[in-house]
């Protein structure tokens, strides 16, 4: 039998509140699991097969996970998606709340990703591709280099008060040499 199973994760620093719903039409939602782990993306794949085989390995599993984007950033996407693990990223003002809970634990949240990953009630966050990032990266250094050489141009440019001694000094060693040349020839 074919199985869609989604798991909603609310996370954070230090834990992930892990919630593994089954969506069923005209029916009550099955929810297998409401647990908190410790925060590192293995907890989340060895709970997916202890899932798996708490379900039966006989059947087909369509699983993807899905966090609410905060403080993480992209970093347990891209470990659980390079682990071969369905993964999204959920915008929170595009998500569907029930109006009125004002009640927020890590379980109801982790819940609530789950109902909104089973029902398409989001907006995903766009990921950036390596070439994505490549582009911040040049445009990063290439602002970093027009502020130093802008910073040198500065240096350059303002008038310091040890140059107007300089040239005081030059301009009056000129005339001293001047002069003693000219006295040089005359005697």
């Amino acid at each position: 039998m074919y199985r869609i199973i989604k798991i909603g994760m609310d996370v954070h620093s230090k834990n992930y509140t892990l919630c593994a719903m089954e969506p069923l039409i005209g029916e009550e939602d099955r929810i297998f699991a409401n647990i908190q782990v410790t925060a590192d993306y293995k907890n989340i794949l060895m709970f997916i097969e202890q899932l798996k085989m708490k379900l039966g390995m006989s059947d087909e599993y369509d699983i993807q996970c899905g966090y609410e984007a905060g403080c993480l950033g992209y970093s347990l996407y891209n470990q659980l998606t390079a682990a071969g693990v369905k993964c999204v990223i959920l915008a929170p003002t595009t998500m569907l709340t029930q109006q009125g809970k004002r009640v927020k634990t890590d379980a109801r949240d982790a819940l609530m990703i789950a109902q909104c990953l089973s029902y398409g009630g989001y907006h995903a966050v766009y990921i950036p591709t390596q070439e994505d990032d490549s582009v911040k990266e040049y445009l990063r250094m290439r602002d970093d280099h027009k502020e130093a050489l802008k910073k040198i141009k500065q240096q350059i440019n303002v008038p310091s008060p040890w140059a107007s001694l300089r040239r005081n000094h030059v301009d009056n060693q000129a005339c001293y040499m001047a002069e003693k040349t000219r006295t040089a020839v005359i005697v």
